[in-house]
């Protein structure tokens, strides 16, 4: 089998149109998460983030892992790329063409949902929120983990706690430790 990396064939998808508004933009990342999710769950794999980019030709970026957290490989992105292509076609979610992009999370993976802030306990990560909390924007520091919405790390030497919900962008920092802990996995 020969197996293709580069430009995948455009497919249809709802709520692309210029001007897309951003609330608008989070809704059809959602809507698109909930038609593939259950797909690429069924050949193993776990949808990590879903971001539509601008352009001439919008992209549609489908940010996966394996299920089992092993190492995703190219072949995992073609298999994951015909799976994406063909649920969406069949689901008729027509406006405008895309161009689809199956990619790994890295090793610096974005942090999105509460559950990740438990998994990577431990490790350096940068947060930002959408209002400032405290007076400030950004956060950089250990991960403790999540409880009760809260995401609380150790930040300049203390801990503090992070409503999940006014998280704008959070992921890890490449760090030795965490290079070292992506080698364990």
């Amino acid at each position: 089998m020969n197996v293709v990396v580069g430009r995948c064939p455009p497919f249809y998808f709802r709520a692309v149109p210029r001007g897309l508004t951003k609330s608008r933009n989070v809704e059809s990342e959602q809507e698109i998460e909930r038609v593939i999710a259950p797909t690429l769950a069924a050949r193993g794999y776990d949808v990590v983030r879903i971001r539509f980019g601008g352009g001439a030709t919008p992209t549609l970026q489908v940010m996966i892992e394996r299920s089992d957290r092993g190492a995703l490989t190219v072949g995992d992105c073609a298999a994951a790329s015909r799976a994406v292509s063909a649920r969406l076609g069949v689901e008729a979610l027509a406006a405008g063409a895309c161009t689809l992009e199956i990619s790994s999370p890295g090793i610096d993976r974005p942090l999105v949902r509460l559950g990740d802030f438990d998994r990577f306990s431990g490790f350096e990560a940068k947060v930002e929120m959408a209002e400032p909390l405290d007076g400030r924007r950004r956060f950089r520091g250990r991960l403790l983990g999540a409880d009760d919405g809260q995401v609380r790390m150790t930040v300049d030497d203390r801990d503090v706690s992070l409503p999940y919900a006014a998280i704008r962008n959070a992921k890890l920092v490449l760090t030795e430790e965490l290079l070292a802990g992506a080698g364990r996995r």
